[in-house]
């Protein structure tokens, strides 16, 4: 069996979100299933890390597909002519698009739907786009694949979709996520919060993820504690964060809260084990996997009310209401008072990240695949 796969997300300079999801996955089918061959697509010039296997074949289809004209003559042009030309038998797409140019069975996976949830987060163009084309996307696509239950139910309901077509494969965390020593957490509050304890938000700077409310939130927590507590965001810049970079220089509480770009994966789990607490006040995840990656690492964790995290999460972390920061800094008031409660959520937390692992998903993933291939 020939698999073609879209791996546009495998981007050399940095993995987030739909790269790290595609990276753990096939790292794992391509060296278990070696009796089939894969076809990586890539969209520009790959690095050599991501070839993981004597069984798949890359192939650059340029141009780089950046906007949506170009998303469209990617996957109805370009796409077609790959599989084409190497007799693929089946396509895997895991960011939210197919092509609606071949007949070949396809793979989508759609991690959530929030560009229709919170359209002002999205460019214009972008929104056109997936309007449009998800629906035609969703019909074509063989199976769909999504990382969560409260994903699944939010496909049914908007496009109504029969639920024997999605599959749940649940998201994960890298094993490197791990509690860190003493010495290192020292290390790295000597290194980026002069020796302070510090509350985290790990992902882009990005109108979904909530920040200005956390910014109000950390005002509230100030005002009322009196504590020397920072807040630190580690991330990319990503769209209209020019908004919330100005915001910030007005900000009262500005000399307390660091902005680190985005941070290598060894630096990144030194700064998570570190971290007082890790707040995750996202409008909307489909998955969240800052929050796992936290909880793996024995960090407490604050996440939003009406997503996903309650499902993934249970009982084993403080929920806010992501619309008010008067919330959200009464979790983080609880956390910081209450020794015993952090301990509880530690511990809960561990047992709960278990259940989670990039080989599971892999496995769920396949028989997706297989499926697919039925």
């Amino acid at each position: 069996m020939t698999i073609a796969i879209n791996t546009r997300f495998l981007l050399t300079d940095y993995l987030e979100g739909y790269g790290y999801f595609i990276f753990e996955t096939f790292r794992r089918i391509v060296k278990t299933h070696k009796e089939h061959q894969f076809i990586f697509i890539f969209d520009r010039p790959y690095g050599l890390r991501f070839i993981f296997s004597e069984n798949i074949t890359p192939v650059i289809a340029g141009p780089a597909a950046r906007h949506p004209l170009l998303w469209k003559y990617w996957y109805d042009v370009k796409i077609p002519a790959v599989l084409k030309k190497y007799k693929a038998d089946i396509f895997v797409s895991a960011d939210g698009y197919c092509s609606l140019k071949t007949k070949i069975p396809q793979c989508m996976v759609v991690h959530d739907l929030a560009f229709l949830h919170y359209p002002t987060h999205s460019k214009k163009s972008h929104l056109r786009y997936f309007k449009k084309q998800m629906p035609r996307f969703l019909e074509k696509a063989k199976t769909i694949a999504t990382v969560s239950e409260f994903s699944k139910k939010d496909i049914i309901e908007q496009y109504k979709i029969s639920p024997g077509k999605i599959d749940v494969v649940y998201s994960a965390a890298k094993e490197i996520f791990k509690p860190v020593s003493e010495k290192i957490k020292q290390e790295t509050k000597n290194r980026y919060t002069d020796d302070k304890e510090y509350f985290l938000h790990v992902g882009a700077i990005h109108p979904r993820k909530n920040l200005l409310n956390l910014l109000k939130a950390f005002s509230v927590f100030k005002k009322r504690l009196k504590s020397n507590m920072k807040l630190m965001l580690v991330g990319r810049l990503a769209w209209k964060y020019e908004s919330f970079m100005d915001k910030l220089k007005s900000y009262k509480h500005r000399e307390d809260v660091v902005i680190l770009g985005y941070t290598d994966e060894p630096e990144l789990v030194n700064i998570v084990g570190s971290a007082y607490a890790l707040v995750y006040p996202s409008l909307l995840e489909g998955f969240g996997v800052p929050v796992l990656a936290a909880m793996q690492c024995k960090v407490p964790v604050i996440t939003s009310l009406n997503s996903s995290m309650q499902e993934i999460a249970k009982d084993s972390v403080l929920y806010a209401d992501p619309g008010s920061h008067d919330d959200i800094a009464e979790k983080m008031m609880r956390i910081y008072k209450d020794e015993n409660l952090q301990k509880e959520l530690i511990e809960k937390g561990q047992k709960i990240s278990k259940e989670y692992s990039w080989d599971r998903t892999a496995e769920l993933l396949w028989k997706c695949i297989e499926k697919t291939m039925e």
